[in-house]
């Protein structure tokens, strides 16, 4: 049965760590009738919310993956990504982004926009993601939504105004004021249930009218026919405020901000109301698939069940039945049974098993349409993938991974250990593209890279746990890597004569400083000096050169190969000879070319109270950190600065002692940066060490 797509909401609820996305998700989950008693994140009664399925995730009060789960609101199918909050996992807040419609951005009465709701909005902007604000913790010491509207405005440049005036704040929290239908609402009954509409209190009767007018100032230009009745002063109704704060919404010119507390039971009616009234449905969005049969050519696609079927794999998950994948339906319909092929792979699968996913319950589904969000089992795939019914060979576009900043060895306790860690290593690889790992064939360890401390640690934990896999672990390091800062020109000569055939190939050229990227080649050899088929072997060469510099084994980053002159023997010249030519005339190029050695600088924002701004700030400076600069909230001051990540371990244990636990940060990645002189020398030195003890 096909469902009328104007009734579909894929939505995604995302925000700074601890500002209570997976409360809200709980209360919104109650209200449609998902679940039938509400449990909270650190809860007394040991349940803990639904969405935090995994146990750690519930010891900790943190999301680690993110969760599927739809709910059904007055009619309207809304399928919700709870995602994380914290930096080390942002590539489920990307994966989830990249496949949602629309936008939930919670942000903390209190704390106001904090680093990660920045990160988050970027994220939301790269993908055209439509959002509404919730200003969540309306019930805490020192709320103020006003604050948190302007920061809205001045921080993230959105276009943001409150749809709904507070009732009341902090303990007194008693409803909203909503500034569309102008009437007061109030939450009543033991879970707040029961919706009652009254008039508005006289004495916010004038700001309700202020703050009215503002609104319809603002959204006015988004609707001819709002802005005619405003004009004439004839009546306007809801439905003309409505209409108007949903164009501007869908055009990313306009950002609804709504205010309660998900904890309290306050106000998640009315946010549910509005995922309805002013995010999209599929049909409202245009996403975009790229044609493999005409040169990648770029098509809208069509979100219309009888077209060929195209659809997403997002998030993969290994779990107790096998490898469960998460797929977005962009156009097509799927039913259980039917073959689907694998883009990417060119292979062919039969779909055994389909499912509507509740966090961690599934419920069996015979078939899914498009703009669907479902799951497949059975299904071999990597996240990214494209799948279509074979009528059609096409991609979406791929989601942007960034690149891990931090490693770890890890060395299993014994053998059953190890084969245990294999397969948990095998499984969190597929699964999470930021997280990888190989051997270091020189130190044979096995080492693993992420996006943080946090989320290397949590990886740790669920190979004991998960996979009964003891690790001992190593001191985390740093992913360094090397560039050249000069242009250097080479001329190197492979010559291998040991009887029967020999090796001969010369590649002369320069290596020159690559602006953006991290490697180029290119070719300029005129009058054969190098043969056509060699060309390729001369690129593989300087490519594999790559993999390792030679001031602290680092990878090699920002370079531009050129050829320009060589040589060849007619009968020694092989394509072996000339990946060996080219590799020396990297080493003979590199080592002029003023190497450098460059490491990763975090974006670090400190929170606590202003009483420890010096301390916070001495600390920072000590780290080799930058500041660039301190706001001051009441009593709370934000320091935000960029620091060496090889400063930063441990700086969590540090930064308690020095506030007396009062002050937390985040960090996300900036961007690479040469080390100091010193460190350089210190860190070239240790590598010429490790070397000689081989």
């Amino acid at each position: 049965m096909s469902v009328d797509l104007s009734n579909v909401r894929n939505i995604g609820i995302s925000a700074h760590i601890d500002s209570g996305k997976t409360t809200l998700t709980e209360r919104i989950l109650f209200y449609t009738d998902r679940i039938h008693a509400i449990h909270d994140v650190r809860g007394k009664d040991g349940v803990g919310a639904k969405m935090d399925s995994m146990e750690l995730e519930r010891e900790r009060g943190i999301t680690i993956q993110s969760a599927a789960t739809y709910c059904n609101w007055k009619g309207n199918n809304i399928n919700i990504i709870d995602t994380p909050g914290h930096v080390d996992f942002t590539v489920e807040v990307e994966r989830a982004l990249r496949v949602l419609d629309g936008a939930v951005l919670i942000l903390c009465s209190v704390g106001g926009v904090q680093s990660q709701s920045i990160t988050v909005n970027r994220q939301m902007d790269r993908y055209n993601v439509p959002r509404i604000s919730f200003i969540n913790k309306c019930d805490r010491t020192g709320a103020n939504p006003e604050r948190v509207t302007r920061q809205l405005q001045d921080k993230l440049g959105l276009n943001a105004h409150m749809l709904q005036l507070p009732i009341g704040l902090e303990n007194d929290l008693a409803g909203v004021v909503d500034l569309v239908t102008m009437k007061a609402l109030y939450f009543d009954g033991d879970n707040g249930e029961i919706i009652r509409e009254e008039e508005i209190p006289a004495e916010l009767q004038d700001a309700a009218d202020a703050k009215r007018e503002e609104l319809l100032d603002a959204v006015s230009m988004f609707s001819d026919d709002l802005m005619e009745a405003m004009l004439e002063e004839t009546e306007i109704t809801s439905d003309m405020v409505k209409a108007a704060v949903r164009a501007g919404t869908l055009a990313l010119e306009f950002s609804p901000v709504f205010i309660g507390s998900a904890y309290k039971n306050k106000a998640v009616q009315p946010l549910l109301d509005a995922v309805e009234y002013y995010l999209p449905c599929p049909t409202d969005v245009e996403n975009i698939g790229l044609d493999l049969d005409k040169n990648e050519e770029e098509f809208p696609v069509s979100n219309n069940d009888d077209d060929p079927l195209v659809m997403l794999a997002f998030k993969l998950e290994d779990g107790r039945y096998g490898q469960l994948t998460y797929v977005r339906t962009y156009q097509g319909r799927l039913t259980k049974g039917d073959t689907i092929y694998n883009v990417r792979t060119g292979k062919k699968v039969k779909v055994g098993r389909l499912v509507r996913m509740h966090s961690d319950d599934m419920e069996d589904i015979d078939s899914c349409g498009s703009g669907d969000i479902v799951a497949l089992f059975g299904v071999d795939c990597a996240s990214g993938d494209t799948f279509t019914d074979g009528k059609i060979t096409c991609s979406m576009s791929s989601m942007h991974i960034p690149e891990p900043v931090i490693s770890l060895a890890i060395l299993p306790v014994d053998n059953k250990a190890q084969i245990n860690m294999s397969k948990a290593l095998n499984r969190f690889t597929k699964e999470d593209p930021t997280f990888k790992t190989f051997v270091d064939h020189e130190t044979n360890e096995t080492i693993i890279s992420g996006m943080g401390e946090l989320h290397l640690e949590v990886y740790v934990e669920r190979m004991k746990r998960e996979y009964n896999a003891e690790v001992e672990v190593g001191a985390p390091q740093v992913a360094y890597r090397e560039t050249i800062s000069a242009r250097a020109e080479f001329n190197y000569t492979h010559k291998k004569q040991t009887g029967g055939s020999g090796q001969f190939g010369r590649v002369a050229g320069y290596m020159e400083p690559l602006e953006e990227g991290e490697y180029e080649f290119e070719d300029k050899i005129v009058g054969g000096a190098i043969p056509r088929e060699f060309i390729s072997s001369c690129d593989k060469g300087f490519a594999k050169s790559l993999a390792k510099g030679t001031l602290c084994g680092s990878p090699v980053t920002g370079v531009r190969c050129v050829i320009n002159d060589g040589s060849f023997h007619a009968v020694d010249s092989s394509d072996v000879a000339f990946q060996l030519a080219a590799a020396g005339a990297f080493r003979e190029g590199y080592a002029k070319a003023k190497p450098k050695i460059m490491e990763p600088i975090m974006k670090v924002a400190v929170e606590g109270p202003s009483e420890f701004q010096g301390s916070v700030m001495g600390s920072i400076n000590q780290r080799r950190g930058m500041i660039i600069g301190t706001t001051e909230e009441g009593n709370y001051t934000v320091v935000e600065a960029e620091v060496p990540l090889s400063e930063m371990f441990g700086y969590s244990t540090a930064l308690r002692s020095l506030t007396q636990g009062k002050a937390e940060f985040t960090m996300e990645f900036a961007s690479f940066k040469p080390v100091p002189k010193s460190v350089s020398e210190e860190l070239v030195k240790k590598y010429q060490d490790e070397k000689k003890e081989k």
